[in-house]
Order: structure tokens, then sequence, then C-alpha cells
């Protein structure tokens, strides 16, 4: 296991495994930014760790913003206006997921740099509240990002199988593009899923069933998203 910190970690990673070396990177990340406590300088404790995804919601609201599964269905504070500008200026990602929708369009709004929704679904093929409206998904792909699929009956409407999750990839495909679709799995090792890291060539011919392109297989199941991490980590 190597943790990617910076553009040259990853490409190591990437090289090293094009030369059939059994290395796996890890980029670390966090999950709402209740860790900052409302201090922003907490925000460069966390990257000296090497955290390099930075979620700003999770189950609740926090000092930042409301979470999507939260009860003030607003946007961002202005305690979470600084922190989203401060991560703008870093070399790390912006993960969109159990944000509000509120706090997302303010995000988007602010800012000039591919996000990402690193783990849901889509909304038109799954009509829950977990999963952001389509325009809103078409937003965020329209900043060079990213939407990371889930796995899980909750964003799938029960379609766990691969050849179910490969129907809501290829429906995200549709809907935001092919450079903007990846996977999301969201193996935290409480969510249940039908298949493992170790069955995904399931999921491939999923993929190919569904008519995408060996193209648009590899932009899904990795390309797209080192392509966010390319840009956003420094050397």
């Amino acid at each position: 296991m190597k943790v990617v910190k910076s553009r040259s970690d990853l490409e190591d990673v990437l090289a090293a495994r094009a030369s059939g070396q059994a290395v796996v990177g890890g980029i670390l990340g966090i999950e709402g930014a209740h860790a900052l406590e409302g201090d922003l300088t907490n925000l460069d404790t966390l990257f000296d760790a090497g955290h390099r995804v930075f979620g700003l919601q999770h189950f609740f609201d926090n000092e930042l913003g409301a979470s999507l599964h939260g009860k003030a269905n607003t946007g961002l504070t202005e305690f979470g206006r600084d922190v989203v500008a401060q991560l703008a200026e870093m070399p790390v990602v912006i993960d969109l997921a159990h944000s509000s929708p509120l706090v997302a369009r303010d995000v988007i709004a602010m800012t000039d740099v591919p996000l990402i929704v690193s783990h849901g679904g889509l909304h038109g093929f799954c009509a829950v509240k977990r999963n952001f409206p389509d325009d809103l998904m078409q937003e965020i792909a329209a900043t060079g990002g990213v939407i990371g699929m889930g796995y899980w009956a909750d964003v799938t409407c029960g379609e766990i199988t691969p050849a179910g999750v490969a129907k809501m990839i290829k429906a995200a495909v549709d809907t935001v593009g092919e450079d903007h679709v990846s996977l999301g799995s969201d193996y935290d090792g409480s969510v249940e899923t039908a298949f493992d890291t170790s069955e995904l060539a399931a999921l491939t011919s999923g993929l190919l069933s569904e008519g995408l392109t060996e193209a648009q297989i590899r932009k899904v199941m990795g390309e797209n998203m080192v392509r966010v991490f390319r840009q956003q980590l420094t050397q």
C-alpha cells in the first residue's frame, strides 16, 4: 500500500502497477469536515497528515453547512465559505457526497475546480433523496468533476447486482457524459453489497452488456478519477 499525497506519488503507483508490481494506491480523505472543529487552521493539520480528499458533510449538519440528511436544508455558512475558499486554493479534491443540494450549488458557484461526488447514485435512475437531482449532477460534471456510482440498495433502488449497477452507470453516462462517471462503491464495512472488489470483472461484463465501449469502461473504472487527481494534486 502506498499513500498518494502528490501527483508524482500517483504516477509512481500507476507506473508500478503497469509493470506488474503488486502495489495498491490509497488516497486519504475525510468524510465530513467535523474534524476541523470550527477552526480553519486545522485544514493545514489535516493536509500535513496526508489527507487529500475533503468531504464537507456527512450524516448531520455541521459548522460548514447543511447535510443532505440533516435538518437545516441550507447552504454554506460563512465558516463553510472560508473553508471552501481555502480548499479551492489547495492541492486537494472537494467531495460533495452527503452535502445538501444548496451546499453543492454554493460550492459550484464560488469555485473553479473539478468537484466530485465520491459515492452516490443517479436520481433519474433511482429517485431518492440520497441522489442529487440530475441537473445538479450535470452542473458538477461541468466543473470537470466526477460522480461515483455506489453499489448499495439505497442509491440503486435495490439493483445491487453487477448487472443492476451497470444499468445505473450506463444511465449516468447518458446523463452526465462518459468523462464524468466513476465507480463509487462505498465499501466501508457497513454497507451491504452483492459483490466485492475481487469480483469487479462481473461489473465489467455488465457494462459491456449495457453497450459501453472498452474505452468508456476504462474511463469509468479509473481514468476519469485519475484525471481529477492528476489535475488537483501538485508534484
